[in-house]
């Protein structure tokens, strides 16, 4: 590992010096998949060890994809305990988006049971442990950012299974998102298992 890596990984991570250093074990949490048009939306949870540190771990959406492999494989490889939960599109139609984010993080939370739980951004109730929600938490904490990994990699991974099934929607590229290429295909094609009709009513409507 080069040193300027190391002393980034070294900062992130010193933003839970404050639990780490009085023997907590500290969580982080985090969520993708908020937007798109299809598929699940997916969290991760994760605690780990303070040593060592894992290269490239960083907000996923700063890593590229070789690195999140990478860097996802090694995570589950020394993480004292992680879990990945998805909520699919009808419990997203049915609940909306911030409640299926919000019952996926609970789960994940309460399987890793740390002693201290930070978040990026959500705010979440009634957990049988300190949590800490910490604003664009993945580019500040080593945890959410660990776990943004865990979960871009796992959806994406699922989102390229749908390609094969689902092909005329690019999910491969798109993954989900409502770009013109999956738009324009939504529209000629119509929508599939996977796709959210709470979030494709107004693109149907405007065929």
């Amino acid at each position: 590992m080069k040193e300027t890596e190391r002393k980034r990984l070294e900062a992130l991570i010193g933003a839970e010096r404050q639990w780490r250093e009085l023997g907590l074990n500290v969580g982080g949490i985090d969520e993708v998949g908020r937007g798109p048009l299809a598929g699940p939306v997916t969290v991760a949870c994760v605690c780990l060890p303070d040593e060592p540190l894992i290269e490239y771990v960083n907000d996923s959406k700063k890593v590229t994809e070789k690195r999140r492999i990478t860097a996802s494989e090694e995570i589950r490889r020394i993480a004292a305990s992680y879990k990945i939960v998805s909520v699919g599109p009808d419990i997203i139609d049915e609940i909306n988006i911030l409640n299926a984010t919000k019952k996926a993080m609970r789960e994940a939370a309460v399987a890793v049971s740390p002693d201290v739980l930070l978040i990026d951004a959500v705010v979440l109730e009634g957990l049988p442990f300190d949590s800490v929600s910490i604003i664009k938490g993945d580019s500040k904490s080593y945890s959410i950012a660990a776990a943004s990994i865990l979960a871009k990699v796992h959806r994406d991974t699922y989102m390229l299974q749908m390609d094969e099934l689902y092909p005329q929607y690019g999910f491969a590229r798109n993954k989900g998102y409502g770009t013109a290429e999956h738009i324009e295909a939504l529209r000629k094609h119509g929508p599939c298992p996977i796709h959210r009709k709470s979030f494709i009513k107004k693109i149907l409507t405007e065929c």
